[in-house]
């Protein structure tokens, strides 16, 4: 998905276009990393020796902070997701061939994923601080998916397209 977008918003600003798509490739390398945190509680109870050299009760708090790992790695690969969201509604609203409202929501998008990041961290009791925010998350991200796949885009602006004229 972060692909077909950059290939259909690089005629916009590709210094741009490629900013969010690295910054997508981050937060995909982060969440990877992350997602190996969760293998650890698998391998230490299918694994004897590692029975033989701890208590269980020590094995138990050792999954935990695996467990814990995943999901803190997780949020924090969401700083990279919620900053691509920058970039990608920016494009979005100079684009001329898609609403200049998907724009402004993505943008919104990516204040409500900051204000989820740092009240996972800051505020870890206080959830109910990120939940407008991802709900304007869902509308914006559901709404690109939907427009993109019902309605597609217009016909690029040929002083938008760059110097080759070509149709994206």
């Amino acid at each position: 998905m972060a692909w077909a977008l950059y290939v259909l918003l690089k005629p916009v600003n590709k210094n741009l276009a490629l900013l969010f798509l690295l910054l997508n490739a981050a937060g995909v390398a982060v969440q990877c990393n992350s997602l190996l945190n969760s293998f650890v509680p698998m391998m230490t109870y299918h694994n004897s020796n590692f029975s033989s050299v701890f208590q269980s009760e020590q094995l138990d708090a050792l999954n935990l902070l695996f467990l814990n790992l995943h999901k803190s790695g997780f949020t924090i690969a969401q700083i990279f997701y919620g900053a691509w969201l920058l970039p990608l509604g920016y494009l979005v609203y100079k684009s001329g061939f898609l609403p200049k409202w998907l724009g402004i929501l993505l943008i919104a998008d990516f204040g409500g994923v900051m204000i989820w990041f740092f009240q996972f961290f800051l505020l870890p009791g206080y959830d109910i601080i990120a939940y407008p925010g991802l709900a304007i998350g869902f509308i914006a991200e559901f709404s690109l998916s939907l427009w993109l796949l019902f309605k597609g885009v217009k016909e690029p602006n040929p002083a938008v397209a760059g110097e080759t004229g070509r149709a994206v």
